[in-house]
């Protein structure tokens, strides 16, 4: 069973959170595999003017790299990807893990995240999942694997019968700079999750200064929609 977090956030928080995520219009998302490499995938962005990260679960550098980053970066608006274990979610909060991301739709992480105050994108894919999500209280989902689902046509076309209940996506996986685009263009996208901007062979190499420059694309682009 999770341990509490030591303080629950309050809705006016979780409502400031999503609502940068929301003006951001793009959230990086990486895959870290040195400590360090989150750190300077964070100033990196900073510098391009992307206020927001996402560091996913899948590796063992990843919770410390998260850690190191919230420590010495306080303003960026830091996320946790992959969540797939209710049980992490409590200490993510201590840490000061600003939203949570999870490929799939598991209610028990939807009622850990609920419980401490952190606001969660599940990942969802098919209509019944956006049901299941709504039932939930979820009205901010993921949609994964976006390109390899069908793309923007068909986020549009999935949307279209909840535009009443106020549902918006997060697509992401498979996406590029310029498939980005006609998911900017749908009113129901929050935000666009975009592993483009940090590539895992741009960290490998050290190419910082490129991610700082896809980051000024990626919000020159967005801006256009």
């Amino acid at each position: 069973m999770a341990t509490p977090p030591t303080k629950a956030r309050k809705m006016s928080e979780i409502a400031s959170i999503t609502s940068q995520i929301r003006t951001s219009r793009i959230v990086p998302v990486a895959v870290v595999h040195r400590v360090e490499d989150g750190c300077r995938l964070a100033e990196s962005l900073l510098v391009g003017g992307v206020k927001v990260l996402e560091i996913t679960l899948r590796t063992d550098a990843a919770r410390e790299a998260l850690r190191q980053v919230r420590k010495r970066f306080p303003d960026i608006l830091l996320g946790a990807g992959t969540i797939i274990d209710a049980n992490v979610i409590p200490s993510l909060v201590d840490e000061g893990i600003d939203f949570g991301i999870s490929p799939g739709l598991d209610e028990g992480v939807v009622a850990q995240c609920a419980e401490v105050g952190l606001p969660l994108f599940p990942g969802v894919v098919t209509p019944t999942e956006v049901s299941r999500a709504l039932a939930l209280g979820c009205h901010r989902l993921k949609f994964f694997p976006a390109e390899s689902a069908g793309g923007a046509a068909y986020l549009k076309a999935l949307a279209a019968p909840f535009k009443a209940r106020g549902v918006s996506f997060l697509p992401t996986g498979g996406i590029t700079a310029e498939k980005a685009k006609a998911y900017w263009a749908l009113p129901e996208v929050d935000a666009v999750g975009g592993s483009w901007l940090v590539a895992g062979q741009l960290i490998a190499d050290g190419r910082f200064g490129e991610i700082t420059r896809l980051a000024k694309e990626a919000l020159a682009l967005a801006s256009k929609h």
